[in-house]
């Protein structure tokens, strides 16, 4: 999912247009996943806050209004974690509710995980922001290759400037063909992927313009293991989610039969079902079972997490968590972090000043500027099952939404719709909080 889509519009406050209250579920169209008519209530998991009633009713109207499975709600302030419910269900035939700490697939949310470790390496010395991807990898770079491919640097990966577009397919969903070109079984790995595309012309110079890649997260998953000696999951794992206290995230599985304890199933709206891409052709699966490789999409859309992991993570980055003494991020690495793209000749993208763009991709995280310097920041993920949302506002706001499906009835992401109304949620919850009488008692844990 193009996280562009989603664009965080509120500069000011707006009234959140009213939803009928319901709590029982109603039934769905055909093509949507869900209980029946005579579903109970909407269950609700995880402990009451006071003062936060409104995401409460938020999420229980969202999910009447979308017909949505199940989602999970963790909030954020000021460095600690207020709020982490479940709501509806996690897995609607066995009627098994959302819990607080369910686990989601997390999709493009991986990518500000990801940015967030190679930046600790540049911060250690390890890495270098202009070293040359195809040097790091020591890609088997040969005549009959697109030259403009040795020009590409880790830089360029994170601001999603390296050249690559998905006009053409994007590769991280051309398992089959791509495996059948390298002569291997399917699904491709992410090497045959990497080998694949050297072997193509890119779209654009490296460092003319921006194009969402998933392709080139790949890319930064295998430089982290190149400069690190270990895998990707173990060293993001080791420094970075730790030291956040997101010790139950790990890596995903493709496969239905091969789902982590605690976490959810998956119901898609748009692609209920699909060829797979495990095994031979032909064999139809649930669409968000088999119809990609989610274990070659570690680095840009592989992670598993719970709200509250990701809470707990985007504030690390306002209030540095530290192990061992040493913070996630240098604020020098912060300003890197979400400085704007560097393009060159420069653009409209990449000015500076008064003329700096109010949204533009960083390393990792979308950037709005809603004041002087003020900024929002966030990214949204979706795959076939899953929508996702994660934002950090610049009054010290946090919140994570994760959905077990993919779009409402109108083939909206459910995070691109839930988006604007958790703003007003929060500014709600704001209100109450701050009462002089008011004295916040919810536990920083899920």
């Amino acid at each position: 999912m193009d996280p562009s889509t989603i664009e965080n519009r509120r500069l000011t406050i707006r009234p959140v247009l009213a939803l009928a209250v319901c709590l029982v579920v109603a039934s769905r169209a055909a093509s949507a996943p869900g209980p029946p008519a005579s579903a109970p209530a909407i269950p609700v998991t995880g402990s009451a806050v006071a003062g936060m009633e409104s995401f409460d009713r938020l999420m229980l109207d969202f999910l009447a209004a979308t017909k949505a499975p199940g989602a999970a709600l963790a909030v954020g302030r000021n460095g600690r974690l207020l709020y982490a419910r479940g709501f509806g269900w996690a897995d609607v035939q066995a009627r098994q509710a959302v819990q607080a700490d369910s686990l989601f697939r997390i999709a493009s949310l991986s990518k500000p995980i990801t940015a967030v470790a190679v930046l600790q390496l540049v911060q250690a010395g390890r890495l270098g922001l202009d070293d040359r991807v195809a040097d790091l990898l020591k890609l088997p770079l040969d005549s009959a290759c697109d030259g403009r491919w040795r020009q590409i640097t880790v830089r360029h990966l994170l601001q999603h400037s390296g050249g690559f577009d998905r006009r053409g397919g994007d590769p991280m969903f051309l398992s089959r063909p791509i495996a059948q070109a390298a002569g291997a079984a399917s699904p491709a790995t992410a090497a045959q992927i990497i080998a694949y595309m050297t072997r193509q012309k890119l779209d654009f110079d490296p460092g003319s313009r921006s194009a969402y890649s998933n392709f080139g997260y790949c890319l930064l998953g295998r430089v982290i293991e190149k400069v690190t000696g270990r895998s990707y999951a173990a060293h993001v794992r080791q420094a970075v989610l730790e030291p956040c206290g997101g010790r139950s995230m790990r890596l995903g599985r493709s496969l239905a039969e091969d789902r982590a304890a605690g976490e959810v199933r998956y119901y898609s709206i748009r692609r209920s079902t699909g060829e797979s891409v495990f095994g031979p052709p032909g064999r139809t699966v649930p669409g968000p079972y088999g119809t990609f490789c989610l274990e070659a999409m570690d680095s840009h859309g592989g992670w598993l997490a719970s709200a509250g992991d990701l809470v707990r993570f985007a504030m690390a980055l306002d209030r540095p968590s530290c192990a061992g003494g040493k913070c996630l991020l240098s604020s020098g690495a912060l300003e890197t972090l979400f400085a704007p793209p560097l393009l060159k000749p420069p653009t409209s993208q990449a000015a500076s000043g008064p003329d700096a763009p109010k949204v533009y991709y960083a390393c990792g995280w979308l950037v709005r500027h809603v004041g002087r310097n003020k900024i929002n920041t966030w990214h949204n993920g979706g795959l076939s099952g899953t929508s996702t949302l994660l934002v950090r506002r610049h009054d010290g706001w946090v919140w994570a939404a994760l959905f077990n499906s993919d779009f409402d009835a109108d083939g909206r992401w459910l995070s691109g719709r839930l988006d604007h109304l958790v703003h007003g949620a929060a500014d709600r919850s704001a209100s109450a909080l701050d009462r002089p009488e008011h004295t916040p008692q919810p536990p920083d844990k899920e």
